[in-house]
């Protein structure tokens, strides 16, 4: 059986994140690297006036619960979606 990707090799691509519920549009995204550093912002997404940003801390920490679904330090689950179809 696969291992799922960690969540910051997931990243690459992700045009939204669904958080809690609500569907962010990525504005921001940088797939970590060696060069990275655990404070720095590596992906920001807006819905309206909310916004959601990840650091690589954040992103390190992350534990994968199913397919591309991960819950944050937190308890925060998060969902990356290359599209969203709207019905």
């Amino acid at each position: 059986m696969d291992s799922p990707l960690p969540l910051a090799d997931a990243l690459d691509g992700t045009a939204y994140v669904l958080c809690e519920g609500l569907v962010f549009e990525t504005e921001y995204l940088r797939v970590p690297d060696e060069h990275t550093r655990a404070d720095d912002i590596v992906l920001e997404a807006r819905n309206g006036e909310d916004e959601l940003w990840l650091t690589r801390d954040d992103v390190d920490a992350a534990q994968s619960v199913g397919e591309g679904v991960w819950r944050l330090r937190d308890g925060t689950t998060l969902r990356l979606l290359e599209h969203v179809t709207l019905h």
